[in-house]
């Protein structure tokens, strides 16, 4: 469910207002003798796990071992058993109200920083440190054992020295400057976790357990919360890119259609920003094991500013670059739905087809407020007056938004009836379509994509259960099909965002977990095996209710569409299969998404050196390619840029989209 869409809840139980009461030493601070009503009240509102058991301390162990030694680092695997005990003394002791094992965890994952620091200076100051560049370290901490003795501990954290070093090189930094970084940043490590407040200490375990639930519940300190109020603020501000964090790495998640980054057209989904230079300083910020709203904060800036972002990229290669965004705010206009018109040759006949792009199911008060569900319809109006002979609804980028919306949406697609159910807690209520005009009866394609979350989900699913159209796309949709409801707790103390209900489809399928299959397959960038909800720690299992019946979706006058059976599919399966096989871009794509499946994060520190000899390879043909034509590079630049931006108006994806609404077209035809 989109944030934005969270209901901020009233105070809870009287048990935790007493225990706040009480705690007077730091008023409106967590303190340890609140953890408990806390994760009492977090257990009480959870959909499934009403109280602790014993498979929720076991992940939160698993947690917590991951929040005081992400990086595997730290722990040798000969003490993990001894770690885990201590865990599950301080997750027993926090429920009585108990904090020190926690805070004794605290005060080792200090130690443990401080031995890594001095390790990383003594060797950088070694009078005989030279780079290592036949080094190769796994990034991810899943592609590496754990080590196994002191010695090994030791390998590693040599390997990410000179990595580190290496990644500093590449990008023009002396090495007697890198060294003095490199002993800066494992400084200001160790002092980060050494300056954590108690309150601080226990936010991240109540946090811990939130995770432990599913991965959509979770707990917003105080500060957290304002941080989250602040980005609703100025949300449509900034660089344009949803970022996360993995291992220590800021991450670019999503690339934001309208953006300063998309319209920059550098930054790239996967990218891993390692620094972060302002507008005008000649200092960057490293922001490797950065706390992800510290970075956000650096990048975050003021319309009309520069920021540049040192991001890592990895490839055949591994590069590390520079990308300067002017920070902007984001041009609704391309992020609203919008409509594009193409023609298709078929049986001596041109077809007229449209695609409909719903980015986002967005929406707001006041005059000037731009809402999805309006403009939808008003395109589906175009969409009429120009006689279209079909229609694309293009989801591919969606990833939700207002619930309500895309209930009206769907309904522009059918007479009345179901849209979606939400049960949980022993209710249920159904969502229904009462409108009984069709706006669009045409023949129908729905594109979608891994990218497909959550209320694009639930248009997609009844469109498949009702039979209306086609949908299109790679195997299945992200499969987020849960609420979160917002409890918010007294001033200081922040919220609870907690999973509260699922989501069903029409038929009383969820799309939970395993998201909504498509008809036809065709893959898009996202089709990987990190993408998804089921990729995602401790996801809540599928459930089925009982199918939805009610209204009339097809009507038999006006309105009345063709339904879509198993034997229409089966035919546009193999023509799509057939032009698939033909596609010299999509079957690059194939190529490229089985790369990244086998693709592990080793990095080697030759490739890193390497990438600026890449770099400037690309500069020498560049600067060769503007003296053959006589124009400057810019001006090739920007001619490049038209032309790609010509090129990509319609994605590999929605092309073949279109190829199958056009079969889809004739198809009914005949049959009609």
């Amino acid at each position: 469910m989109h944030l934005r869409n969270l209901v901020i809840a009233g105070l809870v139980v009287g048990g935790l207002s007493l225990a706040i009461s009480q705690a007077t030493a730091k008023p409106n601070m967590l303190q340890c003798e609140i953890v408990s009503p806390l994760l009492e009240s977090l257990h009480d509102s959870h959909l499934e796990f009403k109280k602790p058991n014993k498979e929720i301390d076991e992940r939160t162990v698993e947690l917590y071992l991951e929040q005081l030694d992400p990086g595997r680092t730290l722990i040798l695997a000969s003490d993990l058993p001894a770690i885990e005990d201590r865990i599950r003394a301080a997750i027993k002791g926090a429920r009585d109200g108990e904090c020190s094992a926690l805070d004794a965890l605290h005060d080792d994952q200090v130690s443990w920083m401080k031995a890594m620091e001095e390790f990383v200076e003594a060797t950088v100051e070694a009078d005989d440190f030279t780079l290592d560049n036949t080094v190769e370290l796994a990034l991810d901490p899943d592609d590496r054992e754990r080590p196994t003795t002191e010695a090994d501990r030791k390998e590693l954290w040599r390997k990410m020295v000179h990595y580190q070093i290496a990644s500093y090189l590449s990008r023009d930094m002396e090495m007697e400057k890198a060294r003095e970084r490199l002993e800066h940043r494992y400084e200001l490590l160790t002092k980060r976790v050494e300056d954590l407040e108690d309150y601080e200490v226990y936010g991240t375990y109540i946090d811990t357990v939130a995770r432990a639930l599913d991965p959509h519940t979770s707990y917003f300190s105080g500060d957290q919360l304002d941080d989250f109020r602040i980005s609703m603020e100025l949300s449509l501000e900034g660089i344009g890119a949803v970022l996360t964090t993995d291992d220590g790495y800021t991450e670019v998640r999503e690339v934001v259609k309208g953006g300063a980054a998309d319209r920059n057209k550098q930054l790239k989904s996967g990218d891993k920003i390692i620094a972060v230079t302002q507008g005008g300083e000649d200092e960057s910020v490293d922001v490797i094991d950065m706390e992800l709203r510290k970075v956000v904060k650096l990048i975050r800036g003021t319309k009309g500013t520069p920021v540049t972002l040192t991001v890592l990229r990895e490839g055949e290669t591994v590069k590390t670059l520079d990308i300067t965004i002017v920070r902007d705010a984001i041009d609704l206009e391309e992020r609203a739905a919008s409509l594009k018109v193409e023609e298709r040759e078929v049986d001596g006949k041109t077809m007229r087809l449209g695609v409909l792009d719903l980015p986002a199911f967005y929406g707001g008060s006041g005059g000037n407020a731009r809402n999805s569900d309006t403009d939808v319809a008003a395109l589906l109006d175009e969409a009429r007056t120009k006689k279209l002979d079909g229609l694309v609804l293009d989801l591919s980028e969606n990833g939700g938004g207002l619930l309500d919306h895309a209930v009206t949406i769907t309904g522009y697609f059918i007479g009345t009836g179901p849209v979606v159910g939400v049960a949980g807690g022993g209710s249920k209520e159904t969502k229904q379509d009462r409108d009984p005009t069709v706006q669009w009866d045409g023949p129908l394609v729905v594109l979608t994509s891994r990218a497909s979350a959550s209320a694009s989900e639930i248009l997609a699913g009844a469109v498949k259960d009702h039979a209306r159209g086609v949908l299109v796309g790679d195997t299945a949709t992200f499969g987020k099909g849960s609420v979160q409801n917002m409890k918010g707790l007294p001033e200081g103390l922040g919220a609870l965002k907690v999973t509260t209900a699922l989501f069903f489809r029409p038929s009383g399928e969820s799309n939970q977990n395993t998201g909504v299959p498509v008809d036809v397959v065709v893959q898009s960038p996202y089709d990987l095996p990190f993408v998804g909800e089921a990729t995602l720690p401790h996801p809540l299992p599928p459930r089925r209710i009982g199918a939805m019946n009610g209204g009339t979706p097809n009507p038999d006058g006006p309105g009345h569409w063709s339904p879509i059976n198993d034997s229409l599919i089966k035919q546009l399966v193999e023509s799509s299969a057939a032009r698939v096989l033909a596609n010299e871009d999509l079957q690059t794509l194939a190529v490229d998404l089985q790369k990244a499946r086998t693709r592990t994060s080793v990095v080697k520190v030759a490739e890193l050196l390497d990438g600026d000899k890449d770099e400037d390879k690309d500069k020498d043909e560049d600067e060769l390619d503007s003296k053959k034509s006589g124009k400057t590079p810019e001006e090739l630049a920007a001619e490049t840029a038209e032309k790609d931006e010509d090129k990509d108006a319609l994605s590999i994806q929605a092309l073949e989209a279109i190829n199958v609404l056009s079969d889809l077209v004739r198809l009914q035809r005949v049959a009609g």
